[in-house]
């Protein structure tokens, strides 16, 4: 298999699409999703994806700042590899190709969030190196 890291051309994000709406049980319609992309590519963020040939089988948001407590910084968000390309390492070379990019922009940091009950994803990230920091909270205004 023929993998290829790269990061989304703007013009393409609703691509992901179809893997973001795996990737949570709380759906927001197509509509939402593309709507809320637009106004994404157009702030401190980028997407980094993953092709088997022409299959698009990974995602990763990666948005860009400057924390008091990390530096620059990159948050890693929705990131979701296909189902059946699981387990196989390819989620750790997809992070260490991310990580040899955004150094390129000078970032320091990397930070993620991962749902509480996502016990999988959990072990992975520790593997990674990612220690837990604090909770992320949400509320709906």
């Amino acid at each position: 298999m023929s993998f290829q890291f790269q990061i989304l051309e703007s013009s393409k994000i609703n691509d992901i699409i179809p893997l973001i709406q795996q990737l949570t049980s709380h759906k927001c319609s197509d509509a939402i999703l593309k709507e809320r992309f637009s106004e994404m590519v157009t702030q401190n963020y980028e997407c980094a994806v993953i092709y088997d040939g022409k299959t698009l089988i990974g995602v990763c948001g990666l948005w860009y700042c400057t924390r008091h407590y990390a530096g620059k910084s990159v948050e890693l968000d929705h990131v979701f590899v296909d189902e059946a390309y699981r387990n196989k390492g390819l989620g750790k070379q997809f992070l260490e190709w991310i990580y040899s990019y955004v150094k390129t922009k000078g970032v320091t940091t990397a930070e993620l969030n991962t749902y509480v009950q996502n016990y999988p994803s959990h072990k992975f990230y520790y593997n990674e190196g990612f220690e837990i920091l604090g909770y992320h909270f949400l509320r709906a205004l």
